[in-house]
């Protein structure tokens, strides 16, 4: 990998001439150094970029894949086109029938390899947000062959089954976080404005309290959210655990200095869009302070659909080494076919997903069998 080094007085400037130069960039991290200026106690600020070029990810079978769907696409419009030309000028053009959307060649590719509950798992996987690719990766786990029809079909009873098969075997899962006596854990909460980090953080630490009877200390650096502290002290009071609020890097080193006594530390980040390289800096510049001792969990919203939530995992990745995923407002989505793909695209290992705004009941570990659950309507 080849690391080339920009230095400047403006981040952004830095950033796009890392793009002009070198195309599709991953930021790995940045230096802030404060130099003397020419006015007495002024001093300026100048910033050291390192980014390495982003590799070209575009292989013959995705060319394919995007031929293949464009030419269905003009079998489809042509079907339209004749259609209408038989109807009185009275009527409406007419809309693809609900069927014929749900069996498009061009929307799950390669079904004609599957026959019997096999090719229907996969139709009922990509109705649920599961991506075509990966629907298909998944079935073929508990798939043999059909002698009679020389296609694949499932080897399984249930779908639940088979799909507990496919999940075990293409996603990696943390199990329920354990923390044992004597060894900390800090665990730092990271992810875009909106996507539920101060509440899961509490659910969370309602496990640890309750369940495995920890002591546990919470530290936010959520300075900029109108009432976000407010809430965070209502939840830690109800909790009994001791709150913190540091508002720089060397405020959070002596807290956390101060809270070694403790068995788990939970640290709750302002939120920022995963499109601001800057401002993501300056959470990592103040979490950078605890070196390695610190575990990142980075919260995806079900509500996006998968290009986004990889483009935040992605993104937030080329900032902090992501330790695993925890999915939130899985109520508020029909697709939750969204955790599956980024779980198998990311490789992160998934932990938990919040299943409503109660604290600390809406929260469920992420297994093989839950995951089923959601994807069946279980």
């Amino acid at each position: 990998m080849s690391v080339k080094v920009y230095e400047g007085e403006d981040l952004n400037a830095l950033i796009e001439r890392a793009k002009e130069e070198l195309g599709e960039i991953e930021i790995l991290y940045y230096e802030v150094e404060k130099v003397p200026g020419r006015i007495p106690f002024f001093r300026k600020k100048k910033y050291r970029l390192f980014v390495t070029e982003k590799e070209e990810e575009k292989g013959e079978r995705e060319v394919e894949k995007l031929e293949e769907e464009l030419r269905e696409l003009k079998e489809l419009l042509l079907t339209l086109k004749e259609n209408v030309t038989k109807l009185p000028p009275q009527h409406s053009v007419p809309s693809v029938p609900e069927h014929l959307e749900d069996k498009l060649p061009c929307q799950i590719p390669h079904l004609e390899e599957f026959t019997g509950d096999a090719a229907e798992l996969v139709s009922l996987l990509v109705k649920k947000g599961v991506e075509p690719d990966v629907a298909t990766e998944l079935v073929k786990v508990s798939c043999g062959l059909d002698i009679e029809t020389e296609k694949l079909d499932l080897s399984t009873n249930t779908f639940k089954e088979a799909l507990i098969n496919a999940f075990q075997e293409k996603l990696s899962f943390t199990g329920e976080i354990k923390v044992e006596k004597g060894k900390q854990r800090v665990l730092a909460f990271i992810g875009p404005t909106g996507v539920g980090k101060t509440t899961n953080l509490f659910k969370l630490a309602s496990k640890f309290v309750i369940e495995q009877e920890l002591r546990v200390g919470v530290i936010s650096t959520d300075t900029f959210k109108v009432g976000g502290t407010q809430q965070a002290r209502i939840y830690a009071s109800i909790l009994n655990v001791p709150f913190y609020v540091a508002t720089d890097q060397r405020k959070l080193k002596e807290i956390v200095d101060n809270l070694a006594d403790l068995d788990v530390i939970l640290i709750d980040t302002v939120g920022r869009s995963h499109y601001d390289y800057f401002r993501i800096g300056e959470i990592k510049a103040t979490l950078s302070i605890l070196g390695t001792s610190i575990e990142y969990v980075l919260l995806v919203s079900c509500n996006y659909d998968t290009k986004e939530a990889m483009e935040i995992v992605n993104r937030y990745r080329s900032f902090f080494p992501v330790d695993f995923l925890l999915f939130t407002k899985i109520d508020e989505s029909s697709r939750p076919g969204v955790m599956v793909n980024v779980g198998v695209k990311s490789g992160l290992p998934l932990s938990y997903v919040s299943t409503g705004q109660r604290v600390p009941e809406d929260i469920k570990l992420l297994t093989p069998a839950v995951i089923s659950d959601f994807i069946l309507g279980g």
